[in-house]
């Protein structure tokens, strides 16, 4: 009954669309199924069901070891029972299966509490779904909207015809809009203008595309960049840090070498030695040279001019690319234009 209807319905499609002559006809599907798995809401809720639907699982299932002990009892005891005995257990027995089956029926046959929980669980998506079909409908005057998860069998069907997502934006807008400001909300609303139009021309979802691979392309280019910037400054830390060590390493291994040197000589010279070389080692200090191999640190100064042009560099660079995100949205805007004047005309 339910195909003639379709194929009823299916023909009078037909005949509409040869009496409209030069009017277009637009036909739009959704799968439910899709939509549906993709609603946070629905996805959690079938969890808990499914959760539930495990339990009723062990229940049964624990019905039926119960059953299989009495039976491999039954069997073992049976020569050394009564023949009344043995069919008050055969009587119990059937009992019990008969329970355990009314009690799998009712929790997951045709009518059982899976079915009906999830016909429950569904149905206010699916009314949120019919009401987005229609103001999509409405809005790109559609002519028929079909439903790929239905018994309606579609041997094919062009995925530029699929308004699924769509629909998906739709009830997420109306989870979202609770929690943005006017200016996000109008942010959120032309982003999906964009994404919409672009569902809807192949050639712009091409466009969009490549637009994506480039900005992700120049993320990261940008990325590498600020890694090379802290690597470089890594090492001038390690190379900075290991001259400062370096340096009084050698401070202190002249001091001690001094002394060692003049051991050999006489008792009577050691005090001289040692007050020559003390000498002779802060002569340099004193006088402020640098002593010879040695690199003069970095002043206070020249450092926070080095932070101050890697600062500078950073935000040219995030400057750079705000504006060429700018000018990427400017395009998508201008070319979503040029199709509505274009649709228009």
């Amino acid at each position: 009954m339910r195909k003639q209807f379709l194929f009823i319905f299916l023909a009078l499609i037909v005949a509409n669309t040869s009496q409209a002559q030069g009017k277009t006809t637009r036909i739009g599907y959704i799968d439910m199924e899709y939509i549906l798995e993709n609603v946070s809401d629905y996805k959690e809720a079938k969890s808990q069901l499914e959760q539930k639907a495990q339990k009723w699982k062990q229940e049964v299932e624990a019905k039926k070891l119960n059953i299989n002990n009495l039976k491999e009892s039954l069997k073992t005891e049976k020569a050394l029972l009564t023949k009344e005995l043995i069919e008050e257990r055969e009587t119990e027995i059937k009992f019990l299966e008969q329970e355990m089956m009314d009690y799998q029926q009712k929790q997951f046959g045709s009518d059982g509490n899976l079915m009906r929980q999830k016909a429950a669980l569904a149905k206010p998506i699916q009314d949120q779904v019919f009401t987005a079909v229609q103001d999509i409908a409405e809005a790109k005057n559609y002519d028929f909207v079909f439903d790929k998860s239905s018994d309606l069998t579609m041997l094919f069907s062009n995925k530029r015809f699929d308004i699924s997502d769509q629909v998906l934006r739709i009830l997420n807008r109306t989870e979202k809009r609770e929690q943005l400001s006017k200016k996000q909300l109008k942010e959120q609303e032309a982003k999906e203008n964009i994404e919409n139009a672009i569902d809807e021309n192949p050639a712009m979802a091409d466009r969009q595309k490549a637009l994506d691979e480039k900005r992700a392309a120049r993320e990261k280019l940008i990325q590498d960049r600020k890694l090379e910037q802290e690597a470089k400054k890594k090492e001038y830390d390690d190379r900075r840090k290991a001259l400062q060590e370096e340096r009084e390493a050698k401070k202190n291994g002249t001091v001690s070498g001094t002394a060692t040197t003049a051991v050999p000589g006489a008792a009577a010279t050691t005090g001289d030695a040692k007050t020559s070389s003390t000498a002779k080692t802060a002569t340099p200090a004193a006088t402020g040279e640098t002593p010879a191999g040695e690199q003069p640190a970095m002043t206070k100064a020249e450092e926070r001019q080095l932070l101050y042009e890697q600062r500078k560099k950073e935000l040219e660079e995030r400057r750079k690319k705000i504006l060429e995100e700018r000018e990427a949205a400017k395009k998508a805007k201008e070319a979503e234009t040029q199709k509505a004047n274009t649709t228009n005309n």
